[in-house]
């Protein structure tokens, strides 16, 4: 009786070229997206690429407003230099580290109050009740609003003489008095946290909304015929499971907050009270019209942001891990 011949060469070739076909492919679509990506990144380049690299440059130099070609190179005195006997440039300046105090201490509090209150939105955006999509449209219109337009609503809202705020404050018996919100410095950063909080609140609450309505029925069906508490269910199962829309709104925000400048500069000008990074910055660039210490003090901006926002994907990519894991 003879043996079947199977030839085996066939058919260990056939998953050879099959990853080689499939290597091929995925090389030309890597090939086809920078493709369609150049055009995007030429842009990017030309628009926030080279404006950036002319500022570090001027950081480095004496430039002034008046007249930009007229440059000299002075190496870090725009940062730090001693001279005399004495520290001189932005490092040295205590008007900047109160900016960065500032802007650290507003980021902070917004963004904390912000995620809080989504949250708390966003949960009762997600339960069923009559007229919720009316709703849901109306919590967004804060966050349509631009932001000129919403923090120069608010300083009228807020003004010492005519602003309803103090007056229904008044009738209602809380204070005898009109209050300067924006203008005295016991208050001026709350009130430009209030602001921030209204306005960016939406935002958060529709990311974690989003998030709300891809989690799975069965958990909470599970927890409701075991009779689990709703408090504990949230933070058992609602609170994890909605982390990775919580990092994104966190690091989007907290990007906005780092760099704000319009609500602050409208409700307050340039208090040094409130006085943010940003607004440091063009105080030296525009007003005093020294770009190269202007310059310096947008460089330290972008770096500051640049570190956070490092640090906290750094950070938030390990909770995810050991979540998963």
């Amino acid at each position: 009786m003879s043996t079947p011949v199977t030839e085996s060469a066939p058919i260990a070739a056939r998953p050879l070229s099959r990853h080689k076909r499939s290597t091929k492919v995925r090389r030309q679509r890597v090939r086809a997206a920078w493709v369609f990506l150049a055009p995007m990144l030429v842009v990017l380049v030309l628009v926030a690429g080279w404006p950036l690299l002319r500022t570090f440059y001027f950081s480095f130099t004496d430039a002034s407003l008046s007249d930009l070609s007229d440059t000299l190179f002075i190496g870090l005195e725009n940062y730090l230099v001693y001279e005399e006997g004495r520290w001189y440039g932005v490092l040295a300046d205590p008007i900047w580290w109160r900016a960065v105090w500032n802007t650290v201490y507003f980021s902070v509090v917004s963004v904390s109050l912000e995620v809080v209150f989504g949250i708390i939105v966003a949960l009762v955006l997600n339960a069923e009740f009559k007229g919720r999509t009316l709703v849901r449209a109306a919590v967004l219109i804060p966050w349509a609003i631009p932001t000129i337009v919403s923090a120069q609503m608010w300083a009228w809202m807020l003004n010492d003489q005519f602003g309803i705020i103090n007056h229904l404050l008044m009738a209602l018996g809380i204070i005898a008095s009109p209050i300067a919100w924006t203008a005295n410095a016991s208050y001026s950063m709350w009130a430009v946290i209030m602001v921030d909080v209204w306005k960016a609140t939406p935002f958060v609450a529709l990311l974690v909304l989003a998030a709300l309505q891809m989690l799975p029925k069965d958990c909470y069906e599970a927890a409701e015929v075991d009779g689990i508490h709703p408090v504990r269910v949230f933070f058992r199962v609602t609170l994890p499971l909605i982390t990775p829309a919580l990092m994104v709104a966190v690091i989007f925000r907290l990007l906005d907050a780092l760099r704000v400048f319009d609500v602050i500069y409208v409700l307050t000008s340039n208090s040094t009270s409130t006085m943010s990074m940003s607004i440091y910055a063009r105080q030296q660039l525009v007003e005093f019209q020294d770009v190269g210490y202007g310059s310096a003090a947008s460089t330290l901006l972008f770096l500051i942001i640049a570190l956070v926002t490092i640090a906290y994907l750094y950070v938030g990519r390990n909770q995810l891990k050991l979540g998963g894991d």
